[in-house]
């Protein structure tokens, strides 16, 4: 307002300061030698002009001064008046909240009572004026004034009682029991529900005497003394079972994280310790066996030893190095990450990135560069981009008469199944704002295009067979063939269909009787199965982990 009253009063004086100008023009006027271009009119009427403009403004700013200083005052009522409400309905959500409280309270105690006056032994060493006590405290539990803890106790004690799941009840059961086979061979009967049994059997856990001990039961039989490591990957029988190997020892992992420390040192006692130990002791020289490239990050084996080790906590009986290098073995794996941080190696991650790096396995290295958050250390843009021009140097054909067509197409195949993994691993963690997907996918319909002109030149050359006519004349069947055509016949299968290999969807093996998951649906840019070991390892990592 200061401000504005000072403003106001310097306009004002605007009348005096133009009549002092103009005696000053007056008086040049009166020197003969000096000629003026213009005359005071004309600059009278300029600072006039001048004058009302800037009135009008300041007059235009107070008006706006005015209607802001206005809309303050509203928005303050508006504020006080929302304040008012959110207050109100804080107050109405904590008497709801508490009503809803005294009736949980209540009707646990009901409950409580109820199975106290419907069992048949008689608590020993209470009178009746104990009884009368307990009573007293029972009726005083509803009471608006009981705390949460309270409420908390009395659900523990009514959960560690009853033990439900929704779908598979016999699950219960199995645990019970102590029936390790039996879940192995429940699992491989409903294998095509694994996300509800990796809900469940955390639950049914709590039923087992002894879940530690179950779990490392369902481990007998992961290693065959009858099966070779070679022909282990050939065994589907047997690569079902170490799945479910795994899996149950992630869901002991999931129950255990429910658990205070004092239970967890119940269910995971120094015996089931040394027993896991034993078992991780047995294993480790079958992982010496396999080397940094071992199921090209897939691998089961060292999967399964370095979840024993997370799960029983017993990963501080070896070496950091040594687990260290397993991982690369498992970068494909969705729980590599996890398991890392459970076994004390994110210290170790720049080295095993380093390692995948350097082993042409960029897309893996990235996802575990964003995982442990190293993007400072190593660039997933660039780890991106030097996989693709490494894709692309291989594709590139040498000379026109050194080279193949059908070589050519393989390595163009290859080319194709890497650059549609760089595109899921950017749409993965969002990366397109730093490495746009428009190159890329140019990129991959020249390739398709090139793949498909290819296929017609194909069946255009091949032969075309004779039919016999429609009236019956003409050629008939010949009958008179012989072993040799029919061999080359079929042999040729492969010729006529040569592109039949790449262009199948990646999908697991169909069901069978054992545990083996089902078929699964074509996923986006799934590479072609045989080029596993080669550009197609990334994408694999983030393919659907069925068990």
């Amino acid at each position: 307002m200061e401000n504005a009253q000072s403003v106001a009063a310097l306009m004002d004086s605007t009348s005096s300061k133009i009549q002092l100008l103009q005696k000053a023009f007056a008086e040049l006027e009166s020197h003969r030698a000096v000629t003026l271009n213009m005359k005071w009119k004309q600059l009278e009427e300029h600072f006039h002009g001048l004058e009302k403009s800037l009135k009008r403004r300041f007059t235009e700013l107070e008006d706006q001064e005015k209607e802001f200083e206005t809309k303050i005052v509203q928005s303050k009522e508006l504020l006080e008046k929302r304040e008012e409400a959110v207050l109100a309905k804080e107050r109405a959500s904590l008497e709801r909240l508490q009503r809803k409280r005294d009736a949980a309270v209540s009707a646990i105690s009901v409950a409580l009572e109820e199975s106290k006056t419907s069992s048949p032994v008689e608590p020993v060493g209470i009178d009746t004026e104990e009884e009368e006590g307990s009573e007293v405290v029972e009726a005083k539990i509803p009471d608006a004034m009981a705390t949460e803890s309270s409420v908390e106790d009395i659900g523990k004690v009514s959960e560690s009682r009853i033990v439900e799941v929704k779908t598979y009840a016999e699950l219960i059961e199995l645990c019970q029991q102590m029936d390790a086979e039996g879940l192995h061979k429940f699992i491989s009967e409903n294998r095509k529900d694994l996300a509800t049994l990796r809900e469940e059997i955390p639950i049914a856990l709590r039923a087992a005497n002894d879940p530690g001990s179950l779990i490392l039961d369902s481990l007998k039989g992961f290693y065959r003394s009858d099966v070779s490591i070679s022909d282990a990957k050939k065994d589907s029988i047997l690569l079902g079972l170490r799945r479910s190997c795994i899996m149950l020892m992630e869901c002991l992992d999931s129950f255990l994280t429910r658990l205070d420390q004092e239970s967890l040192s119940g269910i995971i006692s120094e015996s089931v310790k040394e027993r896991a130990k034993a078992i991780a002791e047995e294993w480790k020289p079958m992982l010496d066996e396999l080397d940094v490239d071992a199921g090209n990050g897939n691998s089961l084996e060292a999967h399964a030893f370095l979840q024993l080790l997370a799960t029983f906590g017993i990963d501080s009986d070896f070496d950091q190095e040594i687990l260290s290098k397993l991982i690369p073995m498992v970068s494909r794996r969705r729980q590599t990450a996890d398991l890392c941080r459970s076994l004390g190696l994110t210290d170790k991650m720049p080295g095993v990135i380093g390692v995948l790096v350097n082993n042409g396995r960029q897309i893996d290295a990235v996802n575990l560069v964003i995982a442990f958050d190293l993007t400072e250390q190593f660039s997933p843009v660039s780890l991106l981009k030097s996989y693709s021009v490494e894709a692309k140097k291989v594709s590139s054909p040498l000379k026109a008469g050194n080279i193949s067509s059908n070589i050519q197409s393989d390595v163009n195949d290859k080319e194709l199944t890497a650059l549609k993994a760089v595109i899921k691993c950017i749409e993965d963690h969002k990366l397109e704002g730093q490495y746009p997907l428009e190159p890329l996918q140019k990129r991959i319909l020249q390739l398709e295009k090139a793949k498909a002109d290819k296929k017609r030149a194909t069946e255009v050359s091949k032969p075309q067979s004779k039919r016999p006519r429609a009236n019956g004349a003409g050629y008939g069947p010949q009958r008179a063939t012989n072993a040799a055509t029919d061999k080359n016949f079929y042999g040729r299968m492969t010729d006529r269909y040569p592109q039949y290999l790449y262009e199948r969807p990646y999908c697991y093996p169909g069901p069978v009787d054992n545990h083996m998951p089902s078929v699964m649906g074509t996923i986006a840019y799934s590479p072609a199965p045989g080029h596993a070991n080669f550009f197609g390892n990334g994408f694999q990592y983030q393919a659907p982990f069925l068990h």
